[in-house]
């Protein structure tokens, strides 16, 4: 399975190319996340108070017009307590993006984490910088989470990085 997935991803490139499309954009990018947030029936659980975690999400957005596109985002989170840290979770983040203009873009993705959780996670994206060859953004993640014998979540983030 791993390998047709790989020679998949190897023949996009290609596949893209060959497209007569009007119009496509490929773009990749990586950032730095940090959950603000999380209210639950349980309680509200806030970063930087008893524990630090930190998210590097890296990504790659497939834009099929002006408007529409598609994005699949992977992000590996580190949480520091106690004077220790440890990889705590690894999410996978597929989802269609809708540019709003002016620079905004809503990203509406799934996501599914190897802590058992899955979900929902609105985004909304400004870039704040373009360049010739990068662009500087910054985004608010809103989780909405289920599963694995844990009540609902739902949180808020900020994330800032760089598209290129």
């Amino acid at each position: 399975m791993f390998r047709q997935f790989l020679f998949l991803l190897l023949l996009l490139p290609g596949w893209a190319v060959a497209q007569t499309q009007t119009y496509q954009k490929i773009a990749g990018y990586v950032g730095i996340l940090h959950p603000i947030v999380t209210f639950s029936n349980t309680g509200t659980e806030t970063n930087f108070k008893n524990n630090y975690v930190v998210g590097i999400p890296v990504g790659i957005n497939i834009w099929k017009s002006q408007t529409i596109g598609f994005s699949a985002e992977f992000v590996p989170t580190i949480r520091a307590e106690n004077g220790t840290s440890k990889m705590a979770n690894f999410n996978f983040h597929p989802g269609v993006l809708v540019a709003l203009g002016k620079g905004w873009t809503f990203a509406g993705r799934a996501a599914f984490e190897t802590s058992g959780r899955y979900g929902l996670t609105p985004v909304l994206n400004k870039t704040v910088s373009k360049g010739k060859n990068s662009s500087l953004f910054a985004a608010v993640p809103l989780p909405l989470r289920f599963g694995n014998n844990k009540p609902t979540s739902f949180g808020a983030g900020f994330q800032f990085g760089i598209a290129f």
